[in-house]
């Protein structure tokens, strides 16, 4: 898929930085051309001889260098790539990248560029979770850069949580599906997808018996015509799909909260099994038993992702489809919720024990729109997910 497409990869000042080393590797194999610039932090974790042996060719490092000024110059080399990579993608280059500085190679190329942007960010989590980082992030996604990761996890300062840059096989996947071309390039599609937890205390929870497999599958299919994914995930049991933006959320409120960041979008697949409830006043202690019986738990109302999103005066997504669990009276029930809800289409099926399709590896849906209901015959999940895929294109087209 990458053969014969020029990759500017831009290695950030990390210890994330030995991962581009990989990444490298990773793109020859799928027969890409790596334009390498290492900036002066990244020069403090991997050398230039490394990167510059891996690439094949010379590595950028200077703004004022006027050999390469006389045989190329820092303006055409930002636009004479395919993509522009960056990872790591530290804070500091992401508030370069934010506030349009230009005070070195990697930040003068990242403004004076016409081509799309790929960023694989790494830093501590304190300093992913500030604010000032937040502002910068969705700034750089209204001006259009795309993002893989970052992953949660053990860091090398010792602490835990997001801000471990994206495995190399994840930002290979990313800059695949970046450069795919298929009748979705250049659309936006947001996918919700698994259970919602909701918390009675902190070891206990609601939850439903979504696997999110279909979700999972939904966004690969988009992602293979081209699509750029945003991929909102309850705590599902499948893992989701590389080469998409994953936003992992546990309750139904945090993936409202996800949805609304992630819009605007030219579509949004909402697949997640969203409970309906959740726990009113949900305990900061463990429930214990007691001789007084069981406790009382007061219920109310979660959020309606799907409606909200469908009756939005400004941003709708252009189309909106909706998924629909029944067991019992599929279409009809289906229906009415499409007419209640203001989607576009309903994606049902038959949830019933029976039919073992929830948590299952096949499908039977049926597909509800103003043209009336179209049955698919029962198949795997993956064919499910690629016809929805073409659908959608097709409506986009049109």
């Amino acid at each position: 898929m990458l053969a014969g497409k020029h990759i500017l990869l831009i290695i950030g000042g990390g210890i994330a930085a030995y991962k581009s080393l990989e990444l490298i590797r990773r793109l020859q194999d799928q027969g890409a051309r790596v334009t390498p610039v290492l900036t002066r932090a990244g020069a403090e974790f991997v050398t230039p001889l490394s990167v510059s042996a891996l690439a094949g060719t010379a590595v950028h490092q200077e703004l004022f260098d006027l050999t390469a000024e006389a045989e190329m110059g820092h303006i055409q080399l930002s636009r004479s790539a395919d993509l522009l990579v960056v990872a790591p993608a530290t804070a500091d280059l992401m508030a370069k990248m934010a506030q349009g500085f230009a005070n070195d190679l990697a930040s003068t190329l990242l403004l004076a560029t016409d081509t799309p942007v790929l960023l694989a960010p790494a830093m501590n989590v304190r300093m992913w979770e500030h604010p000032a980082t937040q502002r910068n992030l969705e700034a750089l996604k209204a001006d259009g850069a795309s993002f893989v990761g970052p992953n949660e996890g053990s860091m090398a300062c010792g602490e835990f949580g997001p801000g471990r840059m994206a495995e190399p096989d994840e930002i290979l996947a990313a800059i695949s599906a970046k450069l795919a071309d298929g009748p979705l390039k250049g659309k936006r599609i947001l996918v919700t997808s698994g259970p919602t937890h909701e918390p009675i205390d902190p070891v206990r929870y609601i939850a439903n018996r979504s696997s999110g497999a279909q979700g999972a599958a939904v966004a690969r299919a988009l992602r293979d015509l081209g699509a750029e994914v945003v991929f909102v995930t309850g705590p599902a049991e499948v893992r989701p799909p590389e080469g998409v933006q994953v936003v992992p959320v546990e309750s139904a409120r945090e993936m409202e909260a996800a949805v609304q960041q992630a819009l605007p979008a030219d579509a949004g697949v909402f697949a997640a099994a969203v409970a309906d409830w959740r726990v009113a006043s949900a305990s900061d202690r463990k429930l214990k038993k007691s001789k007084d019986g069981l406790p009382v738990l007061e219920f109310a109302e979660n959020p309606d992702i799907l409606k909200t999103v469908s009756q939005m005066k400004k941003g709708r997504p252009g189309l909106v489809v909706g998924f629909a669990a029944e067991t019992n009276d599929v279409i009809e029930n289906a229906t009415a919720k499409r007419k209640r809800k203001g989607c576009d289409w309903i994606v049902a099926n038959d949830v019933s024990p029976a039919t073992g399709i929830m948590g299952g590896s096949e499908n039977a849906v049926i597909l509800i729109s103003d043209e009336g209901a179209e049955e698919w015959p029962r198949t795997g999940k993956d064919e499910v997910a690629r016809k929805l895929a073409e659908r959608i294109a097709a409506a986009l087209a049109g």
